[in-house]
């Protein structure tokens, strides 16, 4: 899966995103790698989401941005219109609680707008995203198979 990064839009994010794709800053504070790679996609929302980059835990408990913890919103006045693919930060249900953990839609989804800070879209593999739509999940929207980021980092 390819994605875009606002860089221009949400250059702090974008950067975060980034960082955590390529694993260049080493470990964090939990003493776990900053890197996606490895990560398991661990909630799918059929026809709605998906969410992963719980680089902590892995079960969407845990969350650590390259800057500490959290990080503050950026540019959540943009209006985005959370279409199909785009990549968003996931947050803990209030403002300025950025970290590692990300979701992509898979619908259009504009009520989002405000709440959560994209930080880019998918330019190719949406098809791989519909695959994982398809996965069969438990009753908590967490995926029976396993499901994670094989590999990853960054590209020109």
């Amino acid at each position: 899966v390819d994605i875009e990064l606002f860089s221009d839009l949400v250059p702090k994010t974008a950067e975060n995103f980034r960082c955590l794709c390529t694993g260049e800053k080493g470990k964090g504070a939990f003493e776990k790698e900053l890197h996606y790679k490895g990560c398991p996609v661990h909630r799918i929302i059929r026809g709605f989401l998906l969410q992963g980059g719980d680089i902590i835990f892995g079960n969407g408990l845990g969350n650590e941005s390259i800057y500490g913890e959290v990080f503050e919103d950026e540019n959540l006045n943009h209006k985005f219109g959370h279409e199909s693919g785009t990549v968003s930060m996931a947050n803990a249900g209030q403002r300025d609680t950025n970290g590692s953990q990300f979701f992509i839609t898979s619908a259009p989804a504009p009520a989002l707008d405000g709440s959560y800070v994209v930080v880019g879209r998918v330019v190719e593999g949406m098809d791989v995203l519909k695959r994982i739509h398809d996965v069969d999940c438990n009753d908590e929207d967490q995926p029976l198979t396993s499901v994670f980021i094989s590999d990853c980092g960054e590209y020109n």
